[in-house]
């Protein structure tokens, strides 16, 4: 398993950041995704093997927000 933390951008209150955290979860691979509002970044924790980083970043586009890898 690898952690990190991405950038996103597009978010502006709670409905958002819970949005982005269950976009990352539905990810295969992904174990877990701490999105934090304030400072704008999404912690994962996931494994490389199964979820590709252009996998995270198209489930929070689909999400209609953009993270940064």
């Amino acid at each position: 398993m690898t952690t990190e933390v991405f950038k996103v951008e597009g978010m502006s209150c709670g409905h958002c950041r819970m949005a982005v955290k269950q976009a990352l979860e539905s990810v295969p691979g992904v174990a877990s995704a701490e999105v934090d509002l304030e400072a704008g970044e999404a912690r994962v924790t996931y494994d490389p093997a199964q979820a590709s980083k252009e996998a995270l970043k198209a489930a929070v586009e689909e999400a209609g927000y953009e993270l940064a890898v």
